[in-house]
């Protein structure tokens, strides 16, 4: 494949990234829908592991994307909106971004919950005008196992997270890099 062919065809997967992701980018969701679909989400992590209720009670704060959606050939883009919740009411609404280049191809669904365990992480992720994780934090994703449960006396993370889609919890990925931000709704 000569020099300019290759150019086209990487061209070519940039735009067909650029489209598959328009969609998902310009569609912005109200805050009501927002609200129900972590409604949802919050439901179906309490009904798929053992101890979440225990877990999110005790929890500062938790931020929760219903729907975070990755699309990819060869360069990708991950985006989905979310709430925070603190004492069980939406305090601020927020946008997860995300880019990665590697081998990749087609597109994938998820959903994020991030529980803030002391009130000093969720503070700090508050106070932030653009918090990204593994610059200005960490969060430890949690690996259930086999026994899909959560043993809250082993959790001392200020920040932790779960990743799942409507299979259950996903395991072997990372929210590196991904960068939250305050949306107006």
């Amino acid at each position: 494949m000569t020099t300019i062919a290759r150019f086209f065809s990487l061209l070519a997967a940039v735009a067909a990234v650029a489209a598959l992701a328009a969609p998902a980018a310009t569609y912005a969701a109200s805050a009501a829908e927002i609200d129900a679909d972590v409604n949802s989400t919050i439901q179906l992590f309490k009904t798929e592991v053992n101890g979440a209720d225990v877990f999110l009670n005790q929890a500062a704060g938790i931020l929760v994307f219903p729907r975070v959606i990755k699309v990819g050939i060869g360069l990708g883009a991950e985006t989905g909106e979310g709430a925070l919740r603190v004492g069980g009411a939406t305090v601020d609404y927020y946008r997860t971004t995300s880019g990665s280049i590697g081998f990749q191809l087609g597109a994938q669904a998820k959903a994020i919950v991030i529980a803030f365990m002391t009130k000093e992480a969720l503070d700090k992720f508050r106070n932030s005008a653009g918090w990204k994780v593994g610059v200005d934090g960490s969060v430890a994703l949690i690996d259930i196992g086999a026994g899909k449960a959560i043993d809250t006396q082993n959790i001392k993370d200020p920040v932790v997270g779960f990743i799942f889609d409507s299979k259950g919890l996903m395991y072997n990925l990372t929210l590196e890099g991904s960068k939250f931000s305050k949306l107006s709704k």
